[in-house]
């Protein structure tokens, strides 16, 4: 029986690990497959010995808080599989967490693989070396990774994206509608904070009266969130109430992402995995991102690419506006997003260029990562 240790620690890694687990099983339906991950992982078949959400933190200096119960964790996640001795490991994406942990285990003869290769193409080019000592072969999601390591010297599967073949190219926008129990005929908004807690707390309320702003400015409009959980559902109706928003025409849902960006005419999104999903949807898209301001500054002084949101990088140009930091504000978002909604041309085009993307990603990457991660665990 093939054993495969794994470790998934947020809700996009959690999904890539669950689509991996099921194409695994295809071709070796006996495999047990252990480590930390999240529901999906679970539902996949997968055992977790830890909360997904114990690796869900942003930030430089937001670690530092937690960093004695991060180094708890991979000590533990060490003993676990030194123990174990998987025929192989996959360390899905964190991988500031994932890369020390395959260091220690390849070091003791443990096959190792890093599931969406680090951003060393766009920040910390140093981590090239560490990479090339931790794993065997590195999986990447974007076309433009394979070259960038390549050109490296690290062994490198270009794979595509799971949520590329998951989505389909062309969404039932009343369908979704529908489902989530929304006017077929009205502009709709969907808000889409973030997963992580301090996502949650640095994006809800600006987002919420950017909401306020389009809503005073465009009649009728209503509003979509969705949620990783009924912490975060809860969190966000308590800050609408907070903040006197009661008769804004917000819906707020749990894990339905999908279903609100299928739905959604405009979308103001967290920078993050859900901005390639918006993409996916062909969902015009406004991106923010707000962190601790010493973070900040420390990660704008590695950056080495121009653009932060994945449509941006995949492109090669600023095809969605990114509203970072101090730019982060109500009025900015709402007017970005007030601009798509009154420019049929501009959405068009972006909408043809999301689906070209989108056809570049779409290439069965479950099948494509399972068949490397066994070529790995074979010895090859």
């Amino acid at each position: 029986m093939l054993n495969i240790g794994l470790v998934a620690g947020e809700p996009s890694a959690d999904g890539l690990a669950a689509e991996l687990l099921r194409a695994l099983r295809i071709i070796e339906p006996e495999l047990r497959a252990t480590g930390l991950g999240g529901a999906e992982f679970v539902a996949a078949g997968g055992e977790t010995n830890d909360s997904m959400n114990s690796l869900a933190v942003m930030g430089l200096v937001e670690v530092l808080v937690h960093l004695p119960r991060l180094i708890a964790l991979r000590r533990r996640l060490v003993r676990h599989f030194l123990a174990l001795r998987p025929d192989v490991f996959v360390g899905v994406d964190a991988p500031d967490f994932n890369l020390d942990l395959e260091l220690t285990l390849r070091r003791a003869g443990i096959r190792t693989i890093q599931y969406v290769g680090p951003s060393v193409w766009a920040w910390r080019r140093y981590r090239l070396r560490k990479i090339a000592r931790a794993v065997d072969r590195v999986l990447a999601v974007f076309p433009f990774e394979k070259s960038f390591y390549d050109r490296a010297g690290v062994p490198c599967t270009f794979v595509g994206h799971p949520l590329a073949d998951r989505i389909p190219l062309h969404a039932d926008r009343a369908g979704a509608r529908e489902r989530l129990g929304l006017d077929p005929g009205a502009i709709v908004v969907a808000l889409l904070p973030g997963s992580r807690r301090a996502e949650l707390l640095q994006h809800t309320s600006i987002f919420l009266r950017a909401a306020d702003w389009i809503a005073r400015r465009c009649p009728g409009a209503g509003f979509v969130s969705s949620l990783v959980d009924e912490t975060g559902v809860q969190f966000v109706r308590a800050e609408v109430q907070r903040q006197g928003l009661v008769n804004l025409s917000l819906h707020v849902h749990c894990r339905r992402t999908h279903d609100v960006l299928a739905a959604a005419d405009v979308a103001i999104v967290a920078s993050g995995t859900v901005t390639l999903e918006a993409m996916l949807f062909k969902v015009p898209m406004v991106v923010a991102y707000r962190m601790h301001p010493v973070s900040y500054h420390i990660i704008r002084g590695l950056v080495s690419v121009k653009y932060a949101a994945l449509p941006n990088l995949l492109s090669g140009t600023g095809v969605v506006p990114e509203l970072l930091q101090d730019r982060c504000r109500p009025e900015e978002l709402g007017a970005a997003a007030m601009r798509w909604l009154s420019d049929a041309r501009a959405c068009d085009d972006l909408r043809r260029e999301f689906s070209r993307r989108h056809a570049e990603l779409r290439c069965e990457a479950g099948a494509r990562a399972a068949a490397a991660v066994l070529a790995v665990a074979r010895g090859g």
